[in-house]
């Protein structure tokens, strides 16, 4: 049995600890914690999926869905996809896919990220959230290393909470209107502690490359053929196309390879392979870096994080029903400590640990500043 104050402590000793890089990774979990009505502000990728779907051509999405063989069973999601159509733009030439020719295809890729913006580019509510307590935790704890925060989300809620608690950060780009990708100012190592290092590990709803290959951040109008850089498939990319993507996955490795480095992820649910290589690898040659996978459900929904658990010491995973730590796998004991007792909850008889919530898990940190309050109290 574990006991989840003192693995809770352990996590909050690694955060609070001024020796410490700290970094988070931010998943696709993570927009869910803020509802509207009743729903998600953002979907999950399932969700966005069919949203997305339901306004493509129904015969053109179902001959693309067609040729997507994937290994795990399950159902090719809108990245799959985007992936697919930009392999056959890659590779088609004058011939044509099903009747798609290249002209067809250009446009389904436009199409499908226009509709991934719209779904996807919300405002956070005017009014405290998940989002504003971690930024609020950032700005409220002076520290000698810059946080830095990994997310592979399209959307720009990060973003707005560091602005609204005018907290600087860099993600990349430099300029006002349409700020261009600056590789030599990722590379650089000499921002204030204060600023935010920001990185979207799969593009953002505002980033865009015009015909000449030159990236940027910033409005795109109409009337142009700039193209959104959203979701990297890995395949047969220009160079030009592929780098701010190369550039910040090279971000969270550099991050994890040297020196006594933590690495919290929340609403990540270890589904993408190449990141899980990227810090599997730099785990295991760092035996001074940490990775604490904060999982929503109970451990058998993720299979893929206990593989990788399994694989390396160094990562610990927290999820409703188990601890695993140190290669060593065990259920929740009964919790008498109360000072936690805002993320502990029994279910059937059990003891379940509910910091896996983005939610919850961003009180917790607010909770270490002195300036708690619960999400939804109050205006920004």
């Amino acid at each position: 049995m574990s006991n989840i104050s003192r693995r809770i402590n352990i996590l909050r000793q690694a955060l609070t600890s001024d020796k410490n890089k700290v970094a988070f990774l931010l998943g696709a979990g993570c927009p869910l914690s803020i509802r509207e009505k009743d729903e998600p502000l953002i979907p999950d990728i399932a969700g966005l999926t069919q949203k997305v779907c339901e306004q493509l051509d129904d015969e053109k999405i179902k001959k693309i869905r067609n040729g997507i063989d994937l290994s795990n069973g399950k159902d090719a999601t809108i990245e799959d996809i985007l992936s697919r159509i930009r392999l056959l733009i890659d590779a088609i030439g004058e011939s044509n896919f099903e009747g798609l020719y290249k002209k067809d295809l250009t446009e389904m890729e436009k199409e499908i990220c226009e509709q991934i913006t719209s779904v996807v580019d919300k405002e956070l509510p005017n009014r405290i959230t998940s989002y504003h307590n971690l930024v609020s935790w950032i700005s409220g704890i002076p520290r000698e290393h810059p946080i830095e925060i990994f997310t592979p989300n399209y959307d720009c809620l990060i973003e707005s909470a560091l602005e609204s608690k005018n907290v600087p950060f860099f993600d990349g780009f430099v300029g006002s209107r349409n700020a261009f990708f600056d590789l030599h100012s990722i590379e650089n190592e000499e921002f204030p502690s204060r600023w935010v290092r920001l990185f979207k590990l799969h593009g953002s709803v505002n980033w865009w490359i015009d015909d000449s290959g030159k990236v940027f951040r910033g409005i795109s109008r109409k009337d142009n053929n700039n193209k959104q850089m959203i979701y990297p498939s890995h395949l047969k990319y220009t160079q030009s196309r592929r780098m701010p993507y190369l550039a910040m996955q090279d971000r969270l490795s550099s991050f994890l390879s040297i020196g006594q480095s933590v690495l919290v992820t929340n609403g990540y649910s270890f589904i993408d392979q190449h990141l899980n290589e990227i810090i599997m690898q730099r785990l295991s040659s760092n035996p001074r870096a940490v990775c604490f996978g904060l999982l929503y459900d109970n451990i058998e929904k993720y299979p893929e994080a206990l593989e990788c658990a399994r694989r390396t010491t160094n990562l610990h995973l927290i999820s409703r029903d188990i601890a695993f730590f140190a290669g060593e796998q065990n259920d929740w004991e009964e919790e008498t400590d109360k000072k936690y007792s805002y993320f502990i909850e029994q279910e059937d008889g059990k003891t379940k640990c509910k910091i896996g919530d983005f939610t919850i898990f961003s009180q917790f940190l607010l909770k270490q500043t002195g300036d708690y309050k619960m999400e939804g109290q109050g205006e920004n």
